[in-house]
This record gives structure tokens, C-alpha cells and sequence, in this order.
């Protein structure tokens, strides 16, 4: 979506709570991962809510115009 897949990796230093990376370790969790996954979709979360809040004028212009005009094309529409 935001161009996450199959990108290098690269090491990064992190500062955890000392207990939680032990725990993980005795679940036999691949913390690398489950960080990388977490924080990917944090991102892409934080993303689309600044992307949401920034294009919103142009989004209930858009419905504004869809509720007054109908949708384009909506004529040619078989359902």
C-alpha cells in the first residue's frame, strides 16, 4: 500500500521495557518481525487518518455533489 513490501532490512536500535523482550523470547516470538508488523500498520494507520483529515474538505465536497447530482455514470449502472 505505502510501499512496505519486500523492502531491505535494516538494524535499528530500540529501547524496551527489559521484561517484555524476555517474555517474548520464552513465547518463542521472532520479535524483529512482530515489531516490523506492528509498526507497519501503525504507519499505515497514522497515514490514512493525516491523509483522511487533510483531504476532507474535498471529500464532503464530493459527497455534497454525489447527494445533489447523483454519481457519474450512475445512468449506465445495471444493479
Amino acid at each position: 500500500m505505502l510501499g512496505f513490501d519486500n523492502a531491505p532490512k535494516r538494524s535499528t536500535d530500540l529501547s524496551l521495557n527489559s521484561k517484555v523482550p524476555e517474555a517474548a523470547r520464552d513465547l518463542d516470538m521472532n520479535i524483529s518481525q512482530t515489531v516490523d508488523e506492528l509498526l507497519v500498520a501503525e504507519v499505515q494507520h497514522r497515514y490514512w487518518e493525516r491523509w483522511n483529515s487533510a483531504n476532507q474538505a474535498a471529500i464532503a465536497a464530493y459527497n455534497a455533489r454525489v447527494d445533489s447530482e447523483d454519481l457519474p455514470l450512475a445512468q449506465y449502472r445495471s444493479f
